[in-house]
C-alpha cells in the first residue's frame, strides 16, 4: 500500500448564506484549494437556533450536485421537480441540479419539551461538480435516511459510508450512492482517543478530509477541528486519533475541466453562465415536464 500524505492544509472561514445562516466555509473556486471534482464544503454547527433557523428559502442551481449530510438535527427539502424529503441525524440528501432546479432547504426543528429541548444543528453541504456532458442533463433528487447509510468497523474507526467504495478487511464496502461519473467518495470517520485506522480506496481518486471534532495525525502532520487536509496520491490513508475525533473524507475522479462560477450556477464558460442567468430571469431555468 502507498499511504497518502497531506500536501495542503486549509482553515474553514466564517461566512453566511441563505437567509443569514451562519456557516464555516471551504471553497475551491479559484482559491488555494483544488478539491476537483468537489467545489465547496459548508459546515453548519450551532446550538443557537437564531444561527440557522431562517434556513435556505427557494433558490436556483444549475450545473452541479448538492450533497447535504446531517450529524445533529434535520433538514427538509422541496424542489421544482415536486420532490419533498426530510432527513435527520445520520441521513443525507443528494440533489443533481443539472439543467436547472429551484429548491429550498429548511431546518427541521423539534419544539417538543424534553430534557434537551434544543440539541442544535450540525451538518454539512458539499457542492460536487458535474462533467460538461452532464451539466444540462435531467435533474434528480434522492434522500438517504440514516439506516440506509453503510456502517462498518475498520481497524480502530467506525465508518459511515454515504457514497463510493472503500476497502474493509478482505472485501470492498459500498455506500448507498454509486454510479456517479465522478466516482464520488464520501465517508464519516469516527475514532476514539488513541485509535488508529488505515482506510483503503482507489488511487485514481483525488481526496481530502475535514476534521469536525478532535485531532488526527497523518505522518508528521496533525490536523485539528476546522481544518481541511488536501491529500496526495496513494491508495490508503493512515490515521491516528490523539483524542476522540471525527472527520469527513471525500473525493472523486478529477474532471480537469474549466470551472466558471457565478452565485448558484457552475458551468464551463462565461457564455453558459450568462445563459443560466437569462433563463432564470425569464422563468425558463426549470424544464417543465
Amino acid at each position: 500500500m502507498q499511504p497518502r500524505k497531506v500536501i495542503k492544509i486549509a482553515q474553514a472561514r466564517a461566512a453566511s448564506d441563505g437567509a443569514g445562516v451562519k456557516i464555516q466555509r471551504l471553497s475551491g473556486f479559484g482559491s488555494y484549494l483544488n478539491m476537483d471534482p468537489f467545489l465547496m464544503l459548508d459546515e453548519i454547527r450551532s446550538q443557537d437556533k437564531d444561527d440557522y433557523i431562517a434556513g435556505f428559502p427557494p433558490h436556483p442551481h444549475r450545473g452541479f450536485e448538492t450533497v447535504t449530510y446531517m450529524r445533529v438535527g434535520g433538514f427538509s427539502h422541496k424542489d421544482s421537480m415536486g420532490n419533498e424529503g426530510t432527513i435527520n441525524a445520520g441521513g443525507a440528501q443528494w440533489m443533481t441540479a443539472a439543467s436547472g432546479v429551484i429548491h429550498s432547504e429548511m431546518p427541521s426543528v423539534d419544539d417538543s419539551p424534553g430534557e434537551d429541548d434544543n440539541p442544535g444543528m450540525h451538518g454539512f453541504q458539499f457542492w460536487l461538480n458535474l462533467p460538461a456532458a452532464e451539466k444540462m442533463g435531467q435533474p434528480g433528487y434522492r434522500d438517504i435516511q440514516g439506516k440506509e447509510v453503510t456502517s462498518f468497523q475498520q481497524d480502530g474507526a467506525l465508518i459511515r459510508l454515504i457514497a463510493g467504495e472503500m476497502g474493509a478487511a478482505e472485501s470492498v464496502v459500498t455506500g448507498p450512492v454509486t454510479g456517479k461519473t465522478t466516482q464520488a467518495l464520501l465517508a464519516d470517520v469516527m475514532l476514539s482517543a488513541g485509535g488508529s485506522a488505515t482506510l483503503r480506496y482507489s488511487k485514481d481518486l483525488s481526496s481530502q478530509f475535514y476534521v469536525y471534532q478532535g485531532s488526527v495525525r497523518i505522518g508528521d502532520k496533525t490536523m485539528s477541528r476546522g481544518e481541511l487536509a488536501q491529500l496526495g496520491q496513494g491508495d490508503s490513508l493512515q490515521l491516528i486519533a490523539e483524542q476522540d475525533s471525527g472527520l469527513l473524507l471525500f473525493g472523486g475522479l478529477p474532471l480537469r475541466e474549466p470551472v466558471v462560477h457565478y452565485g448558484p450556477f457552475v458551468m464551463n464558460s462565461q457564455q453558459e453562465i450568462d445563459q443560466a442567468i437569462r433563463d432564470y430571469q425569464a422563468g425558463t431555468l426549470v424544464r417543465r415536464q
